[in-house]
């Protein structure tokens, strides 16, 4: 099948998706309340870098100009960047950061299913691949919000917070592009609308075991994906590309 035009900036959506959430969660690095979740969440931030790495690899490819994954993760300015707003947010206190990455964990396990049956045979092995990986990262988180939702006063507090503070954000990661209709008819992508039942279907029943309540939010935030951003996201990238932009071309 030759590769369909619209399908780069879909894999850029997904790809960014997990490398500007891999580095917010490298943030965390020496941290961590405890030495184990130190580890934990290094090594969940490695496993989102190397997804981003081989979906922007194969955006790359596709795109065909001669930008690798490199290229598009050091030399592009944040307005080019198609993540959800969710993924570039501080990475606040852990509360924050594990409701976050339950949210967005439970999301991308019913993504990739998806796209493991994806007609891009590369893409579907990526998939498969990152798969596994979301599947640990959602149990990691789901376990966590589950023990700081039903434990401590204050951290039922802070959970609950985590939890408002968020939720806002969650609608942008199912709002399916007006301009992919043809991806999902090819069955190259899903429509992600379809993917959002089954999503708060998981929430919800996290949440209840979490003694932690739905906020009642109607309006979501949107933008990232059509490249409005966050101040956030701005500063984030100053830092994280600032090696490769200071030394361009340089091999390690």
């Amino acid at each position: 099948m030759p590769p369909h035009p619209a399908l780069v900036p879909a894999l850029l959506r997904i790809g960014d998706d997990r490398l500007v959430l891999g580095h917010r969660t490298s943030e965390w690095c020496g941290h961590a309340p405890i030495l184990e979740e130190d580890v934990a969440l290094v090594n969940i931030a490695l496993d989102l870098i190397g997804q981003a790495n081989l979906v922007l690899q194969h955006a790359g490819a596709l795109e065909g100009t001669g930008r690798d994954q490199d290229a598009l993760a050091f030399f592009r300015e944040a307005v080019e960047f198609r993540n959800a707003l969710l993924c570039e947010l501080p990475k606040g206190d852990f509360g924050v950061t594990i409701v976050r990455h339950f949210f967005h964990s439970l999301f991308s396990v019913l993504q990739w299913e998806a796209l493991s049956r994806s007609a891009d045979t590369t893409l579907a092995g990526i998939a498969a691949k990152a798969l596994k990986e979301s599947r640990y990262h959602a149990r990691h988180s789901g376990g966590w919000v589950i023990r700081l939702g039903d434990g401590t006063d204050e951290s039922h507090r802070r959970a609950q917070e985590a939890v408002d503070a968020l939720w806002s954000y969650t609608g942008e990661l199912f709002m399916q592009p007006a301009n992919e209709a043809d991806l999902v008819s090819a069955g190259l992508t899903p429509d992600v609308s379809t993917l959002e039942p089954a999503w708060r279907a998981q929430v919800d029943d996290v949440l209840r075991r979490a003694t932690l309540r739905v906020p009642e939010v109607v309006w979501m935030q949107r933008g990232g994906r059509d490249g409005r951003h966050t101040e956030h996201l701005g500063h984030m990238l100053a830092e994280m590309q600032i090696v490769a932009r200071s030394h361009p071309g340089a091999q390690w």
